[in-house]
């Protein structure tokens, strides 16, 4: 049967850009937008980092439910429902941020959005591969990453900035020194995006004929696939080493994001930087986002001419060493803005460039007869292994002081670099190199 595709450069073009961005949008939301709006807010870096670590979950365990995203309706009702939901959480945590009982609300709106954004990347991604032929895809693929990433610039830099602004008073002076109705009104802006999406998407997204419901698969006989394949997962060679490395890799990364911008954000006198809010989006939200861009196609250049294996060990350098530069401004406490931006520029540079080895070992790890759910099943994991060590980095760094942290951090990298060491022993020489 001839698969219905979009066509590339008309309709394809009007829905991937604005999908991928609607897919990059709450994930930022919950995981970065929401640390700094909680320290603006007044809470510990130890409750921040335990509460938004939590709200990793969804992303960790998403492989459990998305074998009835497959099976219940189409791929295109769940992208519109999800997207709808978002929407209703944005506008749930603006509503009661005024409120004094505004930390509970918030996170129970802000696990809605978790859910159904992971449950949106599902359907999303399932989508994309339906409504597009293979070389379709491959022409597209760039074009879907540099808008997500372009959702992670919004949103982790000018809507901060615009939050900063708005605690400041630039936008309406009425509004200054009022944090919460300052944040309450940046998340109704988000609100109103989404809302605009779900109605945008709900109208163009196309109706190709391979995606339909699959009323012929009983549940019962989806789980016990489902159960098959995670089965043939764990009899994978080699994996103890599979498991260190993923759980590994990022160890000390999973803290140091946690405590990155709180750290930016608090007083000197707290140990901090100081800096304000819409200055904290425009280093960290948007100047080292853009620096993780390039990181990432260098990163994916260098292993395409020189192959995973000779580059897993530098890129396990690169996404760690360059947390001494936290180390360095939490004892020099530096006052001059270019030296902040050059440390947060370069550290997010190492992390982009680092990260390609994590995801190509990912994708390698999960060659096989079940390649996709593999795939699925190690980027739970994955989230797993941000997860677990972010809930306990606020704790840790109210213990120790933000210099002595982020030695920690830097001892934590140790086994991620030894576990790269170990699966470079083991990779074949020519894994990722563009033949």
């Amino acid at each position: 049967m001839k698969q219905t595709a979009s066509k590339p450069g008309k309709n394809a073009w009007s829905w991937i850009p604005t999908l991928y961005f609607a897919q990059g949008l709450p994930y930022v939301a919950v995981m970065t937008i929401a640390v700094i709006m909680y320290k603006r807010l007044g809470l510990s870096n130890t409750e921040i980092a335990l509460y938004t670590s939590w709200l990793y979950l969804p992303w960790v365990i998403k492989p459990i439910w998305s074998p009835f995203v497959d099976l219940i309706k189409t791929k295109r009702l769940w992208v519109v429902l999800m997207q709808s939901a978002v929407a209703v959480g944005f506008a749930g945590v603006a509503f009661f941020i005024p409120t004094t009982f505004f930390l509970k609300s918030t996170l129970a709106f802000f696990w809605l959005i978790a859910f159904s954004s992971a449950t949106h990347d599902i359907a999303a991604d399932g989508f994309y591969m339906l409504a597009l032929t293979q070389g379709e895809q491959s022409f597209f693929v760039g074009i879907r990453n540099t808008f997500y990433r372009f959702a992670t610039i919004f949103g982790q830099g000018l809507l901060v900035m615009l939050a900063g602004y708005l605690e400041e008073g630039k936008i309406i002076p009425g509004l200054a020194g009022n944090i919460p109705m300052a944040w309450s009104l940046s998340f109704y802006f988000l609100a109103a995006i989404f809302l605009i999406l779900t109605l945008y998407h709900q109208m163009v997204l196309p109706k190709p004929a391979a995606d339909v419901s699959r009323d012929n698969i009983t549940p019962v006989g989806l789980l016990q696939d489902f159960f098959q394949t995670f089965v043939s997962f764990f009899k994978k060679k080699d994996l103890g080493l599979i498991f260190f490395f993923i759980l590994t890799y990022r160890l000390g990364e999973s803290q140091l994001v946690k405590i990155a911008t709180p750290f930016l954000l608090d007083t000197s006198q707290a140990g901090g930087l100081g800096l304000p809010t819409a200055t904290v989006g425009m280093v960290y939200g948007t100047i080292g986002v853009i620096a993780l861009l390039l990181g990432g196609i260098v990163g994916g250049i260098a292993v395409s001419r020189g192959g995973l294996k000779k580059w897993i060990i530098p890129m396990a350098l690169a996404i760690n060493l360059p947390d001494l530069l936290y180390v360095y401004m939490a004892s020099a406490m530096p006052d001059n803005i270019y030296v902040i931006i050059g440390s947060v520029a370069m550290e997010q540079l190492g992390y982009g460039f680092g990260f390609t080895a994590f995801m190509l070992y990912l994708i390698y790890v999960a060659e096989g007869m079940h390649k996709t759910s593999h795939y699925a099943i190690g980027t739970g994991f994955m989230a797993l292994g941000m997860m677990l060590p972010g809930m306990a980095a606020g704790a840790i760094q109210e213990f120790m002081g933000y210099e002595r942290f982020f030695w920690f951090v830097c001892l934590c990298t140790l086994p991620g670099i030894l576990a790269s060491y170990l699966v470079s022993r083991k990779l074949p020489a020519d894994y990722g190199k563009k033949s």
